[in-house]
């Protein structure tokens, strides 16, 4: 399995979009994905809250 930098992930993710796309439909992508990996990282280190627990203080509000 080849890991990408995030420079390769930012250009993968670029040239998957149309030729058409603004620079905001580019930044808006790239957050994403940084919002996506960010994510990813928190749950591989167990830094999530589980949903029941959400759920509850959902409840609370």
């Amino acid at each position: 399995m080849q890991l990408y930098t995030a420079k390769q992930e930012a250009i993968d993710a670029i040239q998957r979009l149309p030729d058409t796309a603004d620079m905001e439909e580019i930044m808006y992508r790239l957050y994403v994905l940084e919002n996506i990996r960010r994510g990813q990282k928190d749950a591989e280190e167990g830094k999530t809250t589980p949903a029941e627990q959400v759920l509850r203080d959902i409840q609370t509000w």
